[in-house]
Protein backbone atom coordinates (compact mmCIF):
# COMPACT_ATOMS: atom_id res chain seq x y z
CA UNK A 1 0.00 0.00 0.00
CA UNK A 2 1.44 3.27 -0.68
CA UNK A 3 0.65 6.69 0.75
CA UNK A 4 -1.77 7.86 -1.51
CA UNK A 5 -3.98 4.86 -0.92
CA UNK A 6 -3.69 5.07 3.30
CA UNK A 7 -3.88 9.33 3.04
CA UNK A 8 -7.01 8.11 1.16
CA UNK A 9 -8.50 5.48 3.47
CA UNK A 10 -7.81 7.66 6.60
CA UNK A 11 -9.05 11.02 5.40
CA UNK A 12 -12.62 10.38 6.69
CA UNK A 13 -12.21 13.33 8.74
CA UNK A 14 -10.09 15.91 6.97
CA UNK A 15 -8.51 15.90 3.43
CA UNK A 16 -5.07 16.72 3.12
CA UNK A 17 -4.69 18.06 6.50
CA UNK A 18 -4.04 14.82 8.48
CA UNK A 19 -0.41 14.22 7.26
CA UNK A 20 0.30 14.88 10.83
CA UNK A 21 -1.81 12.23 12.34
CA UNK A 22 -0.67 9.19 14.34
CA UNK A 23 -1.79 7.31 12.23
CA UNK A 24 -0.07 8.17 9.30
CA UNK A 25 2.96 9.16 10.91
CA UNK A 26 3.08 5.33 12.07
CA UNK A 27 2.35 4.49 8.69
CA UNK A 28 5.65 6.46 7.57
CA UNK A 29 7.65 4.99 10.07
CA UNK A 30 6.55 1.42 9.23
CA UNK A 31 7.57 1.92 5.75
CA UNK A 32 10.98 2.96 6.64
CA UNK A 33 11.39 0.07 9.14
CA UNK A 34 10.81 -2.28 6.34
CA UNK A 35 13.03 -0.47 3.89
CA UNK A 36 15.69 -0.49 6.62
CA UNK A 37 15.28 -4.20 7.65
CA UNK A 38 15.82 -5.54 3.55
CA UNK A 39 19.02 -3.24 3.60
CA UNK A 40 19.87 -4.64 6.61
CA UNK A 41 19.74 -7.87 5.57
CA UNK A 42 22.50 -7.43 2.75
CA UNK A 43 25.07 -5.27 4.73
CA UNK A 44 24.92 -6.76 8.44
CA UNK A 45 27.75 -4.55 9.52
CA UNK A 46 26.11 -1.46 8.67
CA UNK A 47 25.85 0.17 12.34
CA UNK A 48 24.39 3.83 11.21
CA UNK A 49 21.60 1.81 9.99
CA UNK A 50 21.07 -0.26 12.79
CA UNK A 51 21.01 2.75 15.28
CA UNK A 52 18.71 4.73 12.82
CA UNK A 53 16.49 1.57 12.43
CA UNK A 54 16.30 1.25 16.50
CA UNK A 55 15.69 5.24 16.71
CA UNK A 56 12.30 4.73 14.64
CA UNK A 57 11.54 1.52 15.94
CA UNK A 58 10.99 3.56 19.31
CA UNK A 59 9.76 6.78 17.77
CA UNK A 60 7.14 3.70 16.12
CA UNK A 61 6.40 2.52 19.42
CA UNK A 62 5.75 5.95 21.91
CA UNK A 63 3.44 6.51 19.46
CA UNK A 64 1.55 3.96 19.04
CA UNK A 65 1.34 3.56 23.11
CA UNK A 66 -0.06 7.31 22.83
CA UNK A 67 -2.28 6.14 20.41
CA UNK A 68 -3.36 2.88 22.11
CA UNK A 69 -4.23 5.05 25.59
CA UNK A 70 -6.21 7.95 23.75
CA UNK A 71 -8.24 5.61 21.46
CA UNK A 72 -8.39 2.04 21.32
CA UNK A 73 -10.50 1.39 18.67
CA UNK A 74 -8.55 3.27 15.73
CA UNK A 75 -5.39 1.63 17.34
CA UNK A 76 -6.69 -1.93 16.62
CA UNK A 77 -7.48 -0.79 13.01
CA UNK A 78 -4.02 0.70 12.54
CA UNK A 79 -2.23 -2.26 13.81
CA UNK A 80 -4.63 -4.43 11.59
CA UNK A 81 -4.05 -2.70 8.59
CA UNK A 82 -0.26 -2.28 8.82
CA UNK A 83 0.18 -6.07 9.88
CA UNK A 84 2.30 -5.14 12.91
CA UNK A 85 2.13 -6.56 16.49
CA UNK A 86 0.69 -5.41 18.92
CA UNK A 87 2.39 -3.59 21.87
CA UNK A 88 3.71 -5.80 24.99
CA UNK A 89 1.67 -4.91 28.30
CA UNK A 90 3.59 -4.14 31.58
Amino acid sequence: MNKNAFISSISHEKKEENRGSVEFQVFCFTTKIRRLTLHLELHKKDYSSQRGLRKILGKRQRLLVYLSKKNRVRYKELIGELNIRELKTR
